[in-house]
């Protein structure tokens, strides 16, 4: 989704792309865009997994950033992910816009001062009830935003305890920080806005080929997948976009476009 004259954000992709994705959606960059975009938007991708970064010269040009899922620890030492919490330092002081989603919301908590480790239940992979705390509502309608929203989740990892001067704005039975915001311009969700059932049916198949989880923990989780309503989607669209294009969540949101 480009334009000549749109605002720009960019993508900052923090894994490969599966066979499955790069079939089917022509690439995780897609995938963002279709959830996250609207017409006339220029969107960059960089693969941060890869050493891609954005010239710190031109950090001045782009709206707003989101930080993808990853394979990879929050908490890890490579260069990359060093890197990559330099950038969101100076992406921070620069007041720009910042989306952290799954590894994105633990290494933007890392990078500004927060802790970040594996979870002491394990992992969490399905779709998971979050609730919205009264900080949320301090700055977007209820009547639009229901108190509780279904998301799917996939992730061993987590946040432990969000930077100070940061506000934990969501959370659930299996996760305490299930969205922080610090300030207008930081907005981190632990669950995966973007993800359809069937790249999370993908993903588990994966999973349990590389052996990172067992294949009866994989198995009752894709039936759980089956039999449940399907994630608000749509709804957490919303929220991401209300963030991305407007002062902190107080975009002007409503139903056109999404239903």
């Amino acid at each position: 989704m480009k334009g000549e004259d749109g605002k720009r954000y960019a993508l900052l992709l923090a894994a490969n792309d599966s066979d499955y994705v790069k079939k089917v959606y022509g690439g995780y960059l897609n995938v963002f865009v279709e959830v996250f975009g609207e017409q006339g938007e220029k969107w960059d991708l960089f693969r941060v997994v890869e050493g891609q970064f954005p010239n710190l010269d031109e950090l001045h040009n782009y709206e707003g950033f989101v930080i993808s899922g990853s394979p990879n620890d929050a908490y890890g030492n490579d260069d990359w992910i060093l890197d990559l919490c330099f950038l969101l330092q100076s992406l921070f002081a620069m007041q720009k816009k910042v989306l952290g989603i799954c590894f994105g919301h633990q290494v933007l908590c890392r990078a500004l001062g927060g802790k970040v480790g594996k979870s002491s239940s394990g992992w969490d992979i399905g779709v998971r009830e979050v609730s919205l705390t009264n900080e949320f509502y301090s700055s977007i309608d209820e009547l639009i935003i229901p108190p509780n929203l279904s998301i799917i989740e996939c992730h061993q990892d987590e946040v432990w305890e969000v930077p100070i001067g940061a506000k934990v704005i969501g959370y659930s039975e299996k996760t305490e920080v299930e969205m922080f915001t610090f300030g207008d311009n930081i907005l981190g969700i632990q669950g995966h806005p973007e993800y359809t059932n069937d790249i999370l049916n993908n993903l588990i198949d994966r999973l349990i080929s590389n052996n990172a989880i067992e294949r009866g923990f994989g198995e009752e989780a894709k039936l759980q997948l089956m039999e449940r309503e399907e994630a608000d989607r749509k709804l957490w669209a919303m929220i991401c976009k209300s963030f991305l294009k407007g002062d902190g969540l107080n975009y002007q949101l409503t139903f056109e476009g999404f239903f």
